[in-house]
């Protein structure tokens, strides 16, 4: 696991042409030093590096037009790039080319309050944009963990923990501007909540990943502040019971904001790292918005559904600073077990599968990582069915690496079988690329090929991600 860097293909892939166009563009805002480029050959938890030739800082949607017209004229690849927080190789460049990074375009460019929704450069990240929504008594939910770039979440069709009840980048972006390979400007969507104007081209950007144009503009939607939000945690004797009980939970509709499993090992993890004191047993974390009424009524129902499958210890918290401390454990869930293993790796995986299936793949690949003799804790937005392997490796193991690749195939395989997908939020990337075509066949895929060919017929846009 250690890092390969992979050098750019032979020449490099910017002519000296470009690069005095590029420079003339941007001044010191393009950088062709090898420090600067290194921080773009990976992205998070990608083990290999693949560097770019250069990387741009343009400020506005008109700059990344700009720049895409000279890399269109003299056939640079280009690699869309925010805060860097992507799992599956996405910012990466094999084929070499510019890394173009909007995480510069920081500006919210509009917020109504009466709409309910905002128009945002794609380099502001959530956390600030949550923080600027605070007065206006409203917020955006989606929360993938990581201070993300909303631009990014949309192109990688981002979720996390509040998908549950709130969904995925996918129902909560209205429009987009775009930036086509050729530099072409186009917007999409509208302010309306629902249209029936022809294709819809802003589900089509949604989760391309960067490949067909460069996302440079989102409008999302917003949503009132509950007027009182309460978490819990709640241990259990086993992961069937936990499971049990959160199949039961969405049975009952009960309006959850988040419900995410916490195996023994990710439990024994958070408390070492977060000072958490929870019994070493797999956990249920659950989050309940809405009136103060509603709020104790929805955390009641789940209280008891928890204790009819071996639920106990079901702790309630209301103040602010518990419920903080609470998920801010859970999304550090990457670092505290990294910690486990001083000198790990961790390879987060990413399935998700239907809800009467979780059980069973959950229960599966712990009998795997056993079998495999790995260090693996387990995590997962239960509520939509998807989980996540934190595997912790060795980076000077190959054959640690090789049991782990073989636990995760395992686990795409089973999620394939019952109806999942190969990720649920991470993306294709590099990573997955051999599983689209088994998930959707190669006649689906085809039509994506098409449709990439039709948008980017010289191939240009984040090269060899999604298709094998």
């Amino acid at each position: 696991m250690t890092p390969t860097v992979h050098p750019a293909p032979a020449g490099g892939a910017i002519s000296d042409a470009a690069l005095f166009a590029l420079n003339d563009l941007l001044g010191d805002r393009l950088s062709i030093s090898e420090g600067m480029r290194a921080q773009y050959a990976t992205g998070e938890a990608f083990p290999d590096a693949y560097p770019p030739d250069a990387v741009a800082f343009p400020l506005t949607t008109e700059e990344v037009s700009a720049i895409a017209r000279i890399c269109f004229r003299h056939r640079v690849p280009m690699i869309a790039s925010g805060a860097g927080t992507s799992l599956e190789g996405h910012i990466t460049a094999p084929s070499g080319g510019l890394a173009v990074n909007l995480s510069r375009m920081e500006r919210i460019l509009e917020v109504s309050a009466e709409n309910m929704d905002v128009l945002v450069e794609a380099g502001v990240t959530r956390e600030q944009l949550n923080h600027d929504l605070r007065h206006e008594g409203l917020f955006f939910p989606i929360d993938p963990g990581a201070n993300a770039s909303l631009g990014g979440m949309a192109s990688t069709r981002a979720s996390g923990t509040n998908a549950v009840r709130y969904g995925t980048m996918a129902t909560n972006v209205l429009g987009l501007t775009v930036v086509q390979p050729d530099g072409t400007i186009i917007r999409t969507g509208g302010r309306a909540r629902k249209s029936a104007a022809g294709y819809d081209l802003t589900r089509l950007y949604v989760g391309s990943e960067g490949t067909l144009g460069f996302i440079t503009e989102v409008r999302l939607k917003l949503y009132g502040l509950p007027e009182a939000i309460g978490a819990a945690t709640c241990a259990f004797d086993t992961v069937g019971g936990a499971i049990a009980a959160v199949q039961q939970i969405m049975l009952c509709t009960i309006p959850v904001a988040r419900v995410e499993f916490l195996d023994a090992m990710q439990v024994k993890a958070c408390n070492a790292w977060s000072h958490l004191g929870l019994p070493e047993q797999p956990h249920l974390f659950l989050e309940f918005h809405g009136t103060d009424a509603g709020v104790k009524e929805q955390a009641e129902l789940a209280a008891r559904i928890a204790a009819e499958n071996g639920g106990q210890g079901f702790q309630w918290a209301t103040a602010p600073e518990d419920r903080s401390r609470l998920w801010k454990a859970r999304h550090q869930a990457y670092f505290a077990s990294k910690a486990l293993k001083p000198g790990a790796v961790v390879w987060s995986s990413d399935i998700c599968v239907p809800l009467s299936a979780l059980d069973e793949a959950v229960t599966a690949v712990h009998a795997d990582i056993a079998t495999a003799g790995l260090l693996a804790p387990i995590v997962g937005h239960v509520g939509d069915g998807n989980f996540h392997v934190l595997f912790c490796l060795d980076p000077n193991d190959p054959a640690e690496r090789g049991r782990a690749e073989a636990v995760y195939g395992a686990m795409i395989d089973r999620a394939l079988a019952c109806g999942g997908t190969c990720t649920g939020e991470h993306g294709i990337g590099l990573n997955k690329r051999s599983y689209l075509a088994r998930e959707h066949g190669d006649e689906a895929v085809a039509t994506m090929r098409a449709v990439k060919q039709a948008l980017d017929p010289l191939g240009l846009m984040n090269p060899q991600k999604i298709f094998l």
